[in-house]
């Protein structure tokens, strides 16, 4: 399996998420999909996701936008998958590159309503960024190419939680972003993130990680990066409490916030870290300190 198969099951296990809550927050909603050159990667694999909530439509509006400059069978590809929609769904193919996503969703009139945004193999240009951010609320799958962070951007766009890995397969890496205002939208992906295919021959990069040790798609993945990453936050910025810790490690790296949870009582029993008050559950205002002999051993 290769990144752009994870990178549709990822849609497709996002999508699952958001489209009932956008139909239950408002009578419209869009979904725009937006493609820089090839394939336009899980487009089909959306509609097929939009089409098992068809129950759910009734009496609400939602506009798929389509945008690729680099895929001529597309429209009969969408068009098979278009007969399994219900009235309730316009679906837009329109010929371009991501730059004509602000224009799109502007005459879609997405501004002001739950908007879910893909772009494919595109820069983060400001315009775009900005476009995508316009929903109320908004989310935002953006896949480039790696070699920067994407939170700067991301984060000038309006976007409050933003989280992003690397991608690595047979083929050229790519940088995963995701951008929301919604903690429930950011869990979700996390947790669809160590969700997909183990056997898929992709494992990940946390960009946070200075070693940029890879790591296997599991369940259960591998702590050591985290822990690594939830020491240097402890002596870059002091006793933080585990909620505290729980969100870096959901913003901040590849890892869930249970992950965060499992980390520190490894490191708690190694004697890396200390915690106030001493005994008891590990409850979210626990506080945790750098243990005072503990350096970078963990």
């Amino acid at each position: 399996m290769s990144t752009d198969a994870v990178l549709r099951e990822l849609l497709v296990r996002q999508l699952d998420h958001w489209l009932p809550a956008a139909l239950h927050r408002a009578r419209r909603a869009t979904l725009a999909l937006a493609y820089a050159g090839g394939a336009a990667v899980g487009a089909e694999a959306a509609l097929r996701v939009v089409a098992e909530f068809a129950d759910r439509l009734r009496g609400r509006r939602l506009t798929v936008l389509v945008l690729a400059d680099a895929d001529p069978d597309l429209p009969a590809r969408l068009g098979a998958a278009e007969a399994d929609l219900p009235g309730d769904v316009a679906v837009h193919v329109v010929p371009g590159s991501p730059d004509r996503l602000p224009v799109a969703l502007k005459a879609a009139g997405a501004a002001g309503a739950p908007l879910f945004t893909l772009v494919d193999g595109a820069e983060p240009d400001p315009a775009l960024l900005a476009a995508a951010a316009s929903g109320r609320p908004a989310e935002l799958l953006l896949v480039t190419a790696p070699g920067r962070s994407l939170r700067p951007a991301l984060a000038a766009a309006g976007f409050p939680l933003v989280t992003e890995v690397e991608l690595v397969g047979d083929g050229p890496a790519r940088l995963l972003g995701y951008a929301t205002g919604s903690d429930r939208g950011l869990e979700a992906v996390k947790e669809a993130l160590w969700a997909v295919d183990e056997y898929a021959g992709v494992r990940y990069r946390d960009p946070a990680d200075p070693q940029g040790r890879l790591l296997d798609i599991s369940l259960e993945p591998e702590p050591g990066p985290l822990r690594r990453e939830l020491l240097a936050e402890l002596e870059r910025s002091g006793p933080r409490t585990v909620s505290e810790l729980r969100r870096f490690a959901a913003t901040d790296t590849v890892y869930r916030p249970a992950d965060a949870n499992r980390a520190l009582a490894s490191m708690l029993a190694a004697g890396a870290v200390t915690r106030d008050p001493e005994h008891g559950r590990l409850g979210g205002d626990v506080r945790i300190s750098v243990a005072p002999t503990a350096g970078s051993s963990a």
